[in-house]
């Protein structure tokens, strides 16, 4: 997936203390003036680095009320160790940056399309309290709304005219081999990097179908031929189904992402190259994730007017939590294999030479 100009514009959006956030949330309005709507930023940034235990104690329980249903992303900027009392307001914003020097990088991912951002920071912040089942109807839901909105429509405008848009494909997008009790499922798109076209989501769901009707498979492992395990949607059918109420009953008629959570002790996954949106999404369902060295992870949707929409907003906060996953999203940044092993993405990293796919 391609992420469009992710350049900043305007001013940097204000560093505020905790005494300065505590006022600003006393107008009734505040809301109103945060919200991306109407020219606001889109984003508060809490400067925790510059604040008190002192203030956290007197403004506590206003922050932690107020802060995580506010229309807008919530940033915490806080060095690493800090005073209990300031962790536990760090702990309800949206993400959490290091120093301010993080913040250009940071916000750039998600300049030009502050709803989704706001969307994908409000589903995150209700991941904990869902099922995986409720989750993935929630993210389902947002993702319909967003795919009828004007920054995903600005995002298809930029790329009207693009050879191959909503072009499908005959050949197989997924290959199944059985050994006695040994599913391997190989996702067969190398030359697109296994871009995650409806073909091959659908046949995947047959696969993982079989896998949980039929006793006798014991383990299924999951790969990508080629270069990449997975490069995200495919870029040709983004917006080409007409109908997002419709779009969203067919993506939870046809959820991957639920079949592998119910079939997750037992599925492996193991993954190469590039690992972006639905590549990074559905292998965090499982119990096991093997990457190989030049492995890498993106969630590329947001910088397209959308939110994750193969399970992300769910599988990640089991494996990484919120706010990592939060950063991941709005930043549109890649993690390394290394990166991701040391965040629990990944359970295992393979050194060296890639292994041969007939390989254990």
């Amino acid at each position: 997936m391609i992420l469009g100009d992710s350049r900043l514009t305007g001013a940097m959006p204000p560093l505020r203390s905790l005494d300065e956030v505590a006022r600003l949330l006393i107008a009734p309005d505040a809301g109103e003036k945060l919200s991306p709507i109407g020219g606001g930023d889109g984003v508060l940034i809490v400067d925790l680095a510059s604040s008190t235990a002192e203030q956290a104690q007197q403004h506590r329980l206003t922050l932690e009320a107020a802060l995580p249903v506010l229309p807008c992303v919530t940033v915490a900027v806080a060095p690493e160790e800090q005073a209990a009392e300031l962790a536990l307001i760090e702990q309800v914003c949206d993400v959490v940056l290091p120093d301010a020097s993080a913040l250009p990088d940071f916000l750039a991912g998600f300049a030009h399309t502050k709803v989704a951002g706001l969307a994908f920071a409000q589903l995150l912040r209700g991941a904990p309290r869902r099922t995986i089942h409720e989750g993935l109807l929630a993210e389902s839901f947002v993702y319909s709304t967003l795919q009828a909105g004007a920054e995903f429509s600005n995002w298809r405008d930029g790329r009207r005219g693009r050879k191959g848009i909503g072009r499908t494909e005959d050949e197989a997008a997924v290959r199944l081999d059985r050994d006695r009790g040994i599913l391997e499922i190989h996702l067969t798109r190398p030359a697109k990097h296994n871009a995650f076209s409806r073909a091959m989501r659908d046949g995947l769901c047959e696969a993982l179908q079989l896998a949980i009707t039929d006793p006798s498979i014991e383990s299924v492992i999951l790969r990508g031929e080629g270069d990449s395990f997975c490069s995200g949607g495919d870029l040709d059918e983004f917006g080409s189904f007409s109908d997002p109420a419709e779009a969203h009953v067919i993506r939870t008629t046809r959820s991957p992402a639920l079949l592998l959570s119910q079939l997750s002790e037992r599925v492996q996954v193991k993954v190469q190259g590039a690992c972006m949106g639905a590549g990074a999404e559905l292998p965090a369902f499982t119990r096991q994730v093997v990457a190989e060295e030049d492995a890498f992870f993106q969630l590329p949707e947001v910088g397209l007017g959308l939110v994750p929409g193969a399970g992300g907003t769910v599988s990640l906060p089991l494996r990484i939590g919120r706010q990592r996953t939060a950063w991941l999203g709005l930043s549109g940044a890649r993690i390394d294999a290394r990166t991701a092993l040391d965040w629990g993405l990944v359970d295992e990293v393979r050194l060296g030479h890639r292994v041969a796919p007939d390989a254990d």
